[in-house]
């Protein structure tokens, strides 16, 4: 399934990048390894709609639309896996009085459960326009300039967005935008 969107041409760099990802095992896990986030995409058409896409560097190595995987974030409220065994523990001990062991192992639960789901949303939310995202991929441009200029948004964790210079350079080099 092609993950290139009409009304944003440079969104085929998207399935560049994840033939690149699945090209070869030992590279997509070493860029899992590397990564270790889920970097989400918004773009901006010169009509001004918004499309997004995410690379799972965290776990798959894969490249999808949207803005995190389904089973991560949905409708930008985080949701907890329905397997993670402490979440009934907790919604069942909650509604009645509690000793101290089991105040404790609920707390516990409870910072489990927390880690749990604040490493499932994206890291770094990336947004550009259309053709900034065509030219950074194409090598025409360079993020930090885009940065710089106010071109090139990030929200979450800054440091985290450098990961991405290797995936987009392995990219250009098989890109024709």
């Amino acid at each position: 399934m092609s993950l290139k969107h009409d009304a944003f041409p440079s969104s085929e760099a998207f399935d560049l990048i994840n033939n690149s990802l699945n090209s070869d095992d030992a590279e997509r896990k070493d860029a899992v390894k590397k990564g270790n986030a889920i970097f989400a995409f918004t773009l901006q058409n010169k009509e001004g709609q918004t499309e997004s896409w995410y690379i799972d560097l965290k776990e798959k190595g894969e490249v999808a639309r949207g803005t995190a995987p389904d089973d991560k974030k949905a409708n930008g409220m985080i949701t907890p896996k329905p397997t993670l065994p402490y979440s009934r523990f907790i919604s069942y001990h909650l509604a009645a009085p509690l000793s101290y062991n089991a105040l404790a192992l609920c707390h516990t639960a409870d910072k489990l459960l927390r880690r749990e789901m604040l490493t499932q949303f994206p890291k770094v939310t990336l947004s550009l326009s259309d053709d900034d995202f065509g030219k950074l991929i194409s090598g025409k441009a360079n993020a930090q300039r885009l940065f710089m200029a106010g071109k090139l948004k990030v929200q979450g964790d800054v440091m985290k967005a450098t990961k991405m210079e290797p995936i987009l350079k392995r990219a250009q080099t098989k890109a024709k935008l």
